[in-house]
């Protein structure tokens, strides 16, 4: 869209068009390249307009809110299969819950971006396939590549989510940054429209049971199991529709969180030794260590992805700078504690697939850590740490395709 809006810039009715295909998309590009058309009328026209705070909330056309009800509607419908098909939940949810969302957020941008069946060959194949694929896997629970399998998919659906948002331009690292953003808002207007769902739920069940009617089960059969797979939609299109609503919001969250927790790792490391926590010998220690690293390091994407907007460097990047240093310990210390469990106790799904995504953090960490050091040092700008953070991600999917799909065959369903 940069190349685009650069290319067009005094035609104004292919800038009008091009807006209205993509109003977010739009604004994230021209705040980009706004520096260098600086001077020219149109330019100036466009900052000022896309700039002005107003308090109008855009719903979007009748025709979005027809795509979002009956998208949402199939989303439900979809939820409910193991009802109307007499199918075992415990079966058909671990296997299905990342296709009752995705699936549905991908089909909107994709009807957003008006994009050709050619375009969205590689995403409908691989839906298909991961749907038949992971329903056919052998029945058993206590499979560790089975239980992978689940885990690791909603992440697949995930990545096929940013390629349709990026139009199908894999290349375009600006769009896969603009995804990692709209992440961001649309997580948290999904939260507020959840926790108003949920106040106006135990609202209503309370006030029919003042009258002696327990509704209960009808409402969370028929009403909540419809209203949580509407909400990622519901949340994509008013960020989409309302850019202004939330995108204040994430940049916020990143510059109150990342000193607090740089300061609880500084502190909870030096605990762990107090303590005298061992996580080589302690698996359920090392699976929360795990999960610790994993929420660091997405604020740390977080707060990168915010960072990288701002036109220069600044207290947040030495923060961020030393979040990623503290990480990089945190993930050595996980990464020696599962190759010795590895060279003791030997190779299971499990501990192959930690060792895998500890691997690939790592050094996902050293590269973004090494471009914040070089912003500090005014050797690159701010804008470049986004692009080195989002040139990496597709390296994550292809292991989580190795997991979900090879790893069953590997380790034969074990």
């Amino acid at each position: 869209m940069n190349e685009e809006i650069l290319s067009h810039i005094d035609d104004p009715a292919y800038l009008e068009s091009l807006y209205r295909k993509n109003k977010s998309g739009f604004k994230d590009s021209f705040g980009q390249i706004y520096p260098e058309l600086r001077g020219n009328r149109l330019a100036e026209f466009w900052h000022q307009r896309l700039n002005y705070d107003s308090d109008r909330i855009s719903w979007g056309s009748q025709a979005e809110w027809k795509f979002v009800v009956i998208a949402a509607l199939l989303a439900g419908l979809l939820s409910k299969f193991p009802a109307i098909f007499s199918i075992d939940e415990e079966f058909f949810y671990p296997r299905n819950l990342g296709f009752i969302a995705f699936p549905f957020v991908t089909a909107y941008f994709a009807w957003k971006h008006r994009l050709s069946l050619n375009s969205l060959a590689i995403p409908l194949g691989v839906i298909l396939v991961s749907a038949l694929y992971i329903n056919l896997l052998p029945e058993n629970q206590e499979s560790d590549t089975f239980i992978l399998a689940c885990i690791h998919l909603p992440l697949l659906l995930w990545g096929l989510l940013g390629f349709v948002f990026s139009g199908a331009k894999i290349r375009d690292l600006s769009r896969r940054l603009a995804y990692l953003n709209f992440n961001g808002d649309a997580v948290i207007m999904g939260a507020l429209l959840l926790l108003a769902g949920g106040l106006m739920s135990g609202i209503t069940i309370g006030l029919f049971s003042l009258i002696g009617l327990q509704i209960e089960k009808f409402y969370f059969e028929y009403i909540v199991v419809f209203g949580l797979p509407a909400a990622p939609l519901v949340a994509t299109h008013l960020t989409q529709t309302n850019p202004q609503l939330v995108n204040k919001v994430p940049p916020i969250i990143a510059k109150i969180f990342s000193p607090l927790v740089l300061i609880m790792l500084v502190i909870y490391l030096g605990a762990i030794v107090y303590a005298g926590k061992d996580p080589y010998n302690d698996r359920e220690f090392l699976m929360v260590f795990n999960m610790l690293l994993i929420g660091v390091m997405a604020l740390i994407f977080f707060s990168v992805a915010e960072s990288s907007k701002e036109e220069k460097s600044g207290p947040g990047i030495w923060i961020l700078v030393l979040l990623s240093l503290i990480t990089i310990v945190v993930n050595g210390v996980a990464l020696s504690a599962i190759a010795f469990r590895i060279s003791e106790w030997g190779i299971t799904p499990n501990r192959m697939a930690v060792l895998g995504v500890n691997l690939l953090m790592l050094i996902h960490l050293l590269l973004v850590a090494n471009k914040l050091i070089q912003t500090v040092r005014k050797n690159a700008q701010p804008d470049q740490v986004g692009i080195t953070l989002v040139k990496y991600l597709p390296i994550y999917l292809i292991w989580t395709a190795i997991v979900v799909f090879l790893f069953p065959m590997i380790f034969n369903f074990q």
